[in-house]
């Protein structure tokens, strides 16, 4: 008997069914069979299932006579099922890799519950990836009822983004009805029912979202069904007296569905919206539960359709209304700076004003220029730019700071002296005579950046290379911690900046390798005492318009690595909310098979707690060579990389350590242990003394020295950094 029945109804969707089959057929875990039901197709669909049965006996294709519609098909399916769990997906979406192996290992986590709700992803024709907005409701560790965690209900009402029990199923009776939203008086009372639900807080399925719209797009009578699908959940509650408490919350539920369709104006041809609204109304009225208070939202349901269009209208109104003066208040705001930058009043030379990251608190090289102020120039107040207020929230408790665009923020950037940021300033804040910009990058650079980008229209989506410029001709030093990085910047960014061979004062702390903080680091993030720690940092791929592109298998390559090794993950931070954590790197987290320190807020901490750095092209490899530790880089894509991005170097020819190509080249090179050989260290010392020139442990006190107070003061000591003294692990246990 098969784990998983895979029931894939197949109806006009030749375009998609190729992918959705390999998708399936292509997972690692193999104990599965699909039950693919053709529903009366007239295109090709029929021909594409034959093939693909023709080649995998783990498919079964079932032929119905007639066409019968989505849910209909689904039944037709579930006779034929053996497996101990009933998987319906939709062939025009995928799985992703691994899917299945991670539903059976929660399966076998949670002792087979009646059902296993997990997350999902839009992907859109154009290419971006969006993640259920709901996703942490899914991070619950304990089998539970609805009634115990009824906020599952607020998931979308849908039946591919869980598995359930066959046998379940069958004893309940469950079946899906015809016509339109066919999975509502399904996945209610299936959830209802229930005794034992989990959830995996990972991405299984991507949700493709056709440009045309699903069915549920047309302009259809078929829309009413929804009535029909809502009385059906209340038949099914009122024969179960158990269920009557959830008649409050489904009757809510009802009147939300509907007046979310009667809000689209492309799903009712505009001749049957009155009608769709009355027959909501009274139904609203017949299914409400005795005393139970109506929502505000639904008020609008005791009255009538007039009434309800004015509100539409209104709110349309409103919205507008809003539109405009944001527009005033953003035009507002703009004439008020400039009307400060002409002021004649001075600039008071005892204010600094800091940002880091787009405004994300207390980060990177600003802070560390901050910190340094703090005991070298005391008199100088140092205030922190944040975007909002649950940023503000989270910085240290004795931070100055002011909120982007509030009146705070303009009277303090139109008087501070000192601006210091790794990010350009928004275009509105304008430069005042007396003024110091210092712009500190985020890093030493191998890819294409500002105007060389020009030439890359795919790298460039999404950036305004000339108002970049314009933003960049405000900074008045440009940080460097090498001569490459002098080069670059200069080229890139054709401005009227200096360069200040200072160092990256955020990398001060690398130089010192406090051995005690990489252990505290250590303990935070639960290494075990004694484990080499295999820091593994990917970047993102501008070839991919979301930026991910998973390269390595980390479930296996954490097992490769095998006992006393424990494998930390770090994602780009453009990749940190969007849907890469969903597709494996949280749950394995959360099983202890690696560590997601993606969260922790100062990088570096993570280097520190490292032995040895597996990258692809982050910039993060020239900070990491500061430690002296062994770096590989994984370089299976590096023709595609430079080819979209553009590089100014060949990493692979000029590498900080071993090269691999492919995942069995790294997982030898580690079972070797050649990744730490002679020639790994030959190479990393020819990295450092190039890209490390200028990181002398001093680049914070330089910049404020030299940069703030004018004080004269040599520039750092061209020349390899010194090596910390406190060798592999800064003091940690060396690798065995």
């Amino acid at each position: 008997m098969p784990r998983f029945s895979i029931i894939v109804p197949v109806f006009k969707v030749r375009g998609y069914l190729h992918a959705c089959l390999d998708s399936v057929l292509g997972q690692s875990y193999r104990d599965i069979e699909v039950i693919a039901v053709d529903d009366r197709s007239p295109d090709e669909c029929g021909a594409i299932l034959d093939a693909y049965a023709a080649r995998d006996d783990r498919l079964q294709v079932l032929r119905l006579p007639e066409n019968v519609g989505l849910g209909r098909a689904r039944n037709a399916g579930m006779p034929h099922a053996t497996g101990d769990y009933l998987f319906f997906l939709d062939s025009d979406d995928t799985l992703t890799p691994g899917a299945l192996r991670a539903l059976a290992d929660r399966l076998d986590e949670t002792g087979d519950p009646d059902v296993l709700v997990f997350d999902y992803a839009r992907t859109h024709w154009w290419g971006g990836t969006r993640r259920n907005a709901l996703a942490q409701l899914l991070a619950v560790e304990d089998v539970f009822t609805a009634a115990e965690r009824p906020e599952i209900l607020d998931l979308l009402m849908v039946v591919w983004n869980k598995v359930y029990r066959r046998d379940f199923v069958e004893r309940e009776g469950f079946t899906f009805p015809p016509g339109y939203y066919e999975d509502t008086p399904w996945t209610f009372p299936v959830l209802l029912s229930a005794e034992r639900v989990a959830t995996l807080d990972r991405i299984c399925v991507y949700y493709r979202q056709r440009r045309r719209g699903s069915i549920l797009s047309t302009t259809s009578r078929k829309h009413f069904d929804v009535h029909e699908q809502y009385a059906r959940v209340f038949r099914f509650v009122d024969a179960r007296p158990a269920l009557a408490h959830w008649r409050p919350f489904l009757h809510a539920k009802m009147g939300e569905h509907c007046l979310d369709i009667l809000s689209k104006p492309d799903r009712l041809p505009p001749s049957d919206r009155g009608e769709f609204f009355r027959r909501t109304a009274e139904m609203f009225r017949a299914h409400r539960p005795d005393g139970a208070p109506v929502p505000a939202e639904l008020r609008v349901l005791e009255g009538g359709y007039a009434a309800y269009v004015l509100r539409r209208q209104a709110g349309r109104a409103g919205r507008e209304l809003g539109r405009r003066a944001r527009q005033t208040r953003t035009a507002s705001a703009a004439r008020y700076a400039r009307a400060r930058a002409a002021l004649p009043h001075s600039l008071d030379p005892d204010l600094a004003v800091y940002s880091a990251f787009s405004h994300r608190g207390v980060l990177g090289d600003p802070a560390a220029i901050h910190r340094a102020a703090r005991e070298i120039a005391p008199h100088i107040r140092g205030v922190w730019v944040v975007a909002d207020e649950e940023r503000a929230a989270a910085l240290p408790p004795d931070t100055d700071y002011v909120l982007l665009d509030s009146p705070e923020y303009r009277r303090v950037t139109g008087r501070a002296t000192y601006f210091v940021n790794n990010v350009n300033w928004p275009g509105a804040l304008l430069k005042r005579p007396g003024s110091v910009h210092i712009h500190t990058h985020q890093g030493t650079p191998l890819k294409y950046m500002g105007a060389d980008l020009l030439g890359r229209p795919g790298a460039r989506l999404g950036t305004d290379v000339p108002r970049m410029l314009r933003r960049a001709d405000r900074w008045d030093h440009s940080l460097v911690a090498n001569r490459h990085s002098e080069l670059v910047w200069e080229r890139a960014y054709p401005c009227h900046f200096a360069s200040a061979r200072t160092g990256s004062p955020r990398n001060d702390v690398l130089v010192a390798a406090p051995g005690e903080r990489g252990r505290a680091v250590r303990a935070r993030l639960g290494v075990p005492d004694g484990d080499t720690v295999v820091l593994y940092a990917p970047t993102r791929r501008d070839y991919r318009r979301d930026g991910l592109v998973e390269r390595i298998d980390l479930a296996r390559f954490a097992a490769d690595l095998g006992s006393g090794h424990t494998l930390v993950v770090r994602l780009h931070p453009s990749l940190a909310a969007g849907p890469a954590r969903g597709l494996g790197l949280t749950e394995l987290h959360r099983r202890g098979v690696l560590v997601d320190a993606t969260d922790e807020p100062e990088v570096q901490d993570v280097l520190l707690a490292s032995d040895v750095l597996v990258t692809d092209y982050s910039a993060l490899m020239f900070d990491y060579a500061l430690l002296d530790r062994p770096i590989v880089l994984h370089a299976d894509d590096w023709d595609a990389y430079r080819a979209s991005r553009g590089a100014y170097l060949d990493i692979t020819a000029e590498a900080p350590g071993r090269v691999t190509r492919s995942y069995g080249e790294l997982a030898r090179l580690f079972g070797s242990g050649s990744w730490r050989d002679e020639e790994s260290a030959r190479l990393r010392s020819a990295f450092r003394e190039r890209f490390c020139e200028f990181d002398d442990g001093r680049a914070a006190e330089r910049v404020v020295r030299t940069l703030m107070l004018g004080e004269p003061m040599p520039e750092a000591a061209a020349g390899p950094v010194p090596v910390p003294s406190q060798g592999a692990g800064a003091g940690l246990p060396a690798p065995s």
